[in-house]
């Protein structure tokens, strides 16, 4: 296997938290409230929990990986800088159309409840990591010295998780723009505030520059292998100082430091499984792979079809209204995963073979939907 190929590990990572992401979408808006009361639903449910940290993680190792080339070109603002700002900017847009109650400015300002308009300002993971991506971008280009760079995300991931429960005692709608306070945590809304989720996405930053250090040297076995075990005892620990043989006051502060080192020592141990998976099986050309490459896309397009798409005034979702079975959720499931199969691999063929029209539909798609929604 060459090096290049062993890289694919991560885009199996990634790729498993998409798809898994929509049938956590499908079945916790689709399915019948009682089905989410038995046991086996709670057991599904500790899996999807896991599903946000784990597309946070690889987006902060897809971020190592994008990040190591024209270095000297993005500190003198040059193309390439700009090419990532670009990037970024476009995750937030992103992030925030799937919560336009409307789109017409127009129309939230003088006709749509305040309420709808809060759900506007929430943040929700694209959000989260287009803002540590920007964070990250800005530290990557003021610290040249990689061992200080290294140091200092360390440094942010044991403040972001050691704060959080500070940061979240605090409404910071006293003191900014509700839209800004939903960054800080979530009491007015948020999904994925970046304290602590932003711990997450650091964390993927901090594990890949290790790994590629060892890898350097032929050992990135050797680390997989040390990670998964100390995985595995972290995961152990966790799950017995949140058990009930321990004080409710270790359980009872949130977010939890130990239930986010127990989530992280699950997303380290999806990692290493990925990778021992690839050394058994070659998928450069999986479609999973097409679906982990555009990543953004699917993301965006299976929660517009499940949320944004109306039909006679109402989306699939506020059609379906809680009434599926598990059997009718997971054909539900099966059905949205093969469509965004289908649009990754088209979108990846069009970008692949037609850069220039890629990038041309790809600007008239936001910029008609900006026109449209300042216009309107």
């Amino acid at each position: 296997m060459d090096k290049q190929s062993r890289l694919h590990f991560v885009d199996l990572h990634r790729a498993i938290a998409l798809l898994v992401m929509i049938e956590v979408h499908v079945f916790n808006s689709m399915l019948i409230p009682s089905v989410k009361q038995t046991g086996w639903f709670s057991v599904l449910n500790f899996i999807n929990g896991l599903v946000a940290p784990s597309f946070l993680f690889v987006s902060g190792i897809a971020f190592v990986l994008s990040s190591r080339s024209k270095l000297d070109e993005q500190r003198n603002f040059g193309k390439a800088f700009w090419k990532r700002l670009q990037r970024i900017s476009l995750v937030f847009i992103a992030g925030y159309s799937l919560h336009l109650p409307v789109l017409s400015m127009r129309k939230m300002i003088y006709e749509i409840s305040y309420e709808k308009v809060l759900g506007f300002y929430n943040v929700d993971v694209l959000q989260c990591i287009a803002t540590g991506l920007l964070l990250l971008f800005i530290i990557r280009l003021a610290i040249k010295n990689d061992r200080l760079y290294h140091f200092v995300i360390l440094t942010l991931v044991i403040i972001i998780v050691a704060i959080s429960p500070l940061m979240w005692s605090i409404d910071f709608g006293n003191y900014l723009p509700i839209p800004l306070a939903n960054y800080f945590n979530q009491k007015h809304g948020s999904f994925f505030p970046l304290f602590p989720w932003l711990g997450f996405l650091f964390s993927g930053v901090v594990i890949m520059n290790i790994f590629l250090e060892f890898r350097e040297k032929g050992l990135e076995e050797f680390f997989v292998k040390r990670m998964m075990i100390i995985s595995l005892i972290v995961i152990l620990l966790s799950h017995l100082l949140l058990s009930d043989l321990f004080p409710q006051v270790i359980r009872s502060i949130r977010p939890n430091p130990i239930f986010f080192v127990e989530r992280l020592a699950y997303v380290c141990l999806i990692f290493s499984l990925c990778f021992y998976f690839l050394r058994k099986k070659e998928i450069s050309k999986s479609l999973i792979l097409d679906v982990s490459r555009e990543s953004l896309l699917v993301y965006w397009l299976h929660l517009t079809l499940l949320f944004g798409v109306a039909i006679k005034g109402k989306s699939i979702v506020q059609w379906v209204n809680t009434t599926f079975g598990v059997l009718e959720c997971l054909v539900a499931t099966i059905i949205m995963i093969l469509l965004m199969i289908l649009a990754a691999k088209a979108w990846g063929f069009v970008k692949f073979n037609y850069p220039r029209a890629a990038s041309i539909i790809t600007a008239v798609v936001i910029l008609g939907g900006l026109a449209a929604f300042f216009v309107t």
